[in-house]
């Protein structure tokens, strides 16, 4: 039956242990337990364990509740909030073939048209905002992928905002439109040491590097990330030229000679890549994160998800642009799991009674693995967060296992997986901080910034001359 407890105050301490919940840990050492304690003090676990000994810790109250990690996104496009809802039946780039969703695109109006007009202010409530909403859902830890660096005043609002939300992020330091003023990627050397002086600090730095806009620039931003010891991200979609580019530069041919693949490097979407792309892929050990739900509705191609388990990699999961997909995890989890198994479930009906061999299909175990564990790995996180365990960071999720659309349990990852919504997220913990409690934001007025975030997209559509059709 739902909990109809009166919420009680979040613990005032640094020492706290969150008591009698099933515990997903996402780490086979450690192990899951159909009820367990999770001891934090200060910003780490400490002990995870039945009945532990706590001494006088306070407590939260974990009956009924399934405990994880924090949710990890490898690629959000934060600046663009303002933009929800804006295409949700559009392709990423009109390609010609006359589809009535291909006009508007993606392309051309949020790069084209809105990117342009906006201002440092503009990126700094959208990041902010996009970024407490997250929050509120159990992403604990997100890339933001900040395709915005008009100027170092607005690459400076969109680090600010990604403090201020108080999560764990990657700032990503992508490109912006280039104008005159325009400072990527030799700012990245400001931007390194006047924000991330340290590596051991809630927001952390990743180079932007991408390979299609020319030879020059991804060779110039794969070097400063390299002397500058920062990982790198990069879009590479097949469509439009996209395959036959990447693999000239995997080959290391044309002008961006750097552009050379390594653990460091995070690549986004990899949809319709070459075999031999691939191959060079797996073989260097760079990582690959998949936006599923916005890669099977914006026409990126079909997420690799069986070219993947065919090399023996796991993907990340990311939500990419809440300009068409919602950014919650729960979606992204339930839509790579029921793709993958469409694809092979089908491949096998297909066979008709002759059985060559067919991946494995993926469980709920698997998306939940894919949006923790590999999340942190991809975002050279994993020592800090992505599964509970001991002297890591505490990054932990309470999911309200007693509401309607869960009730009763009888498998908690399927519970997770399978039946669970943001509604379902009751209290997060960022780093030990108590960020949710008992379903409620805490430290945001949202009625105010949300006032900003019209203002925002009012300011917006003027400025780009679009106007905005409430109805569709």
């Amino acid at each position: 039956m739902p909990d109809t407890t009166v919420p009680s105050a979040p613990p005032r301490g640094r020492r706290y242990v969150i008591r009698g919940g099933t515990v997903l840990s996402m780490n086979p050492a450690a192990g899951d337990f159909e009820t367990a304690d999770v001891l934090v003090e200060g910003k780490s676990i400490v002990a995870i364990g039945p009945e532990l000994d706590t001494g006088d810790a306070e407590v939260i109250d974990a009956r009924g509740r399934i405990v994880v990690p924090g949710f990890v996104d490898t690629h959000h496009h934060l600046f663009e909030t303002a933009l929800r809802s804006f295409l949700p039946d559009a392709l990423l780039f009109n390609d010609g073939s006359g589809t009535p969703s291909a006009d508007p695109s993606y392309f051309e109006y949020v790069l084209q048209k809105f990117s342009p007009v906006y201002r440092p202010q503009d990126v700094y409530i959208n990041s902010l905002f996009g970024g407490l909403s997250q929050l509120d859902a159990g992403v604990t830890t997100v890339l933001d992928v900040s395709q915005i660096h008009h100027s170092p005043e607005h690459t400076d609002a969109a680090i600010q905002a990604l403090v201020d939300t108080g999560r764990r992020s990657a700032f990503g330091y992508f490109e912006g439109d280039g104008r005159a003023g325009a400072a990527y990627p030799d700012d990245a050397y400001r931007v390194r040491n006047e924000w991330f002086s340290s590596d051991d600090q809630l927001v952390t730095m990743v180079m932007g590097g991408e390979m299609y806009l020319g030879d020059d620039v991804p060779t110039r931003s794969w070097t400063i990330a390299r002397a500058l010891d920062l990982p790198i991200a990069a879009h590479v979609i097949g469509s439009s030229g996209g395959s036959s580019l990447f693999d000239t530069l995997v080959r290391g041919e044309g002008g961006a000679k750097k552009v050379r693949l390594g653990p460091d490097v995070l690549l986004i979407h990899m949809t319709g890549m070459s075999d031999f792309a691939w191959k060079a892929v797996r073989d260097a050990g760079a990582k690959v994160s998949l936006a599923v739900p916005v890669e099977m509705v914006m026409r990126h191609g079909t997420p690799p998800l069986l070219k993947m388990q065919e090399l023996g990699m796991e993907p990340s999961l990311s939500s990419d642009v809440e300009t068409t997909m919602t950014a919650d995890p729960f979606t992204l989890m339930r839509s790579a799991m029921t793709v993958q198994r469409m694809l092979v479930n089908q491949a096998v009906l297909d066979q008709a009674g002759n059985q060559p061999a067919t991946p494995p299909l993926l469980g709920t175990r698997d998306v939940l693995r894919f949006a923790t564990v590999n999340g942190a790995d991809h975002l050279s996180l994993g020592h800090r967060t992505g599964s509970l365990t001991v002297g890591k960071e505490a990054d932990i999720v309470l999911l309200n296992a007693t509401a309607l659309n869960v009730v009763p349990v009888n498998n908690a990852p399927g519970a997770v997986v399978s039946l669970m919504d943001r509604t379902n997220v009751e209290t997060v913990i960022v780093a030990g901080k108590i960020r949710k409690w008992k379903g409620q934001l805490l430290d945001a007025d949202l009625d105010r910034l949300g006032h900003e975030l019209e203002e925002s997209r009012d300011y917006l559509f003027q400025a780009a001359g679009v106007r905005r059709n409430l109805l569709g």
